[in-house]
């Protein structure tokens, strides 16, 4: 998913620092704000179990790293992500193939600013009567261990696990190990530095590699469930990333997914509607918007058995997902002006105000897609795995 940034949060030197957060804030002896990167600290993310080196500067690593990336080649990754992802007349991307490389490059882009303002877990959510975001989004994410049945000495696998925000409270929740994957190196770093600091431990309670979801590195029948959380919108294929979630599922096992799709009510001649799903497309590294009723259609197509088919976004009495983005404007802009700042200091690279810009500008678009009602980043499907058959 995409959002742009809420705001600035604690250092976290233990499980490592993200680019953006590092080079936000930190105070002299003074009191005065004075950026990381500028007094020469490594603001790196680090292995979180590796002792710290008292007394002793590790580089300034902060102006030739940018999450996980040279910062030299900042420059060529937006390039190529802004050539790929473009889109118009709502007919996707041209060359699907690049999507793996362009999905990898947009995360490189992207994670920091992501951390940074919306927190660890990159999803929306439907806002809950009463509580606050934070409670809203674990709701959200522990409905699917709910859904799958999770309980102490179960697996699942986080098809798309970003940096771990959803796999924390999930293994948490259930007392399930959960196995992350994740095409982005730079997000495995962080989600275990983010989990371990949590409490989870390491192979015991959670584990999480790179990989790619159209070609899971597990052997057949191996997991008992899994789930995914906005995350299969990025394939370029989906019955084949569906037909790999059935392959390495063990018979009887169920998968849970988040998916983004266009509604009933989105018209493709409507060329306000066509508008708004490109945007949409092109600020979040999606080779094209799937029409709701496909998702089914692929999962029965590959062998699920469908449980549940549903819309979270209409079907519950929670308040709108949108909502958080139409009273946060304000906040959205402040952070807008301090990205171009810390891009026109150099402390950023350059390029990371245009990350930024995009992210920012599609905010709105977000906001006239669910009023429309022409866009859901949360339609629901619980789907199982059949029982191998038993002969007589």
């Amino acid at each position: 998913m995409t959002t742009s940034s809420i705001g600035m949060r604690k250092s976290q030197r233990s499980g490592g620092e993200g680019a953006i957060a590092g080079a936000a804030r930190a105070e002299n002896c003074n009191g005065s704000t004075i950026p990381t990167a500028a007094r020469g600290e490594d603001i790196s993310p680090h292995d979180a179990t590796a002792p710290e080196k008292k007394g002793k500067r590790r580089g300034n690593k902060f102006f030739r790293k940018f999450a996980g990336l040279v910062r030299s080649d900042v420059k060529s990754e937006w390039n190529d992500y802004d050539a790929t992802f473009a889109q118009k007349d709502g007919k996707g991307i041209t060359d699907k193939d690049h999507t793996k490389d362009g999905v990898a490059k947009f995360y490189n882009l992207v994670t920091d600013i992501y951390e940074w303002g919306w927190g660890p877990s990159f999803h929306f959510s439907p806002r809950l009567r009463g509580k606050g975001v934070k409670e809203s989004s674990a709701a959200h994410e522990t409905r699917i261990a709910d859904n799958l049945g999770l309980a102490p000495g179960t697996t699942a696998l986080d098809v798309g696990c970003g940096i771990g925000g959803p796999l924390i409270t999930i293994a948490s929740h259930s007392g399930a190990k959960v196995v992350g994957v994740t095409i982005n190196e730079y997000q495995v770093e962080r989600c275990r530095a983010r989990a371990i600091k949590a409490g989870l431990k390491h192979k015991e309670d959670f584990d999480v590699v790179q990989g790619n979801f159209l070609d899971l590195q597990f052997p057949d029948d191996s997991v008992d469930n899994a789930y995914a959380i906005e995350a299969t919108c990025h394939s370029p294929d989906l019955e084949k990333a569906y037909s790999e979630i059935y392959r390495v599922l063990k018979p009887g096992g169920k998968f849970v997914n988040y998916e983004w799709v266009s509604t009933a009510t989105y018209d493709p001649k409507n060329p306000v509607h066509v508008r708004c799903i490109d945007e949409i497309n092109y600020a979040n590294a999606l080779p094209e918007m799937r029409r709701y009723h496909e998702i089914a259609e692929v999962a029965r197509k590959v062998g699920f058995e469908v449980l549940v088919e549903r819309d979270l976004a209409v079907t519950t009495n929670a308040g709108e997902w949108w909502g958080i983005l139409k009273t946060s404007m304000g906040r959205y802009k402040l952070n807008d002006v301090i990205i171009k700042t810390l891009s026109f200091l150099r402390i950023l690279p350059k390029e990371t105000k245009d990350v930024h810009k995009m992210l920012y500008k599609v905010l709105g678009t977000f906001i006239e897609g669910g009023e429309l009602g022409i866009f859901s980043p949360m339609y629901m499907v619980v789907l199982q795995k059949k029982e191998k058959s038993v002969d007589a």
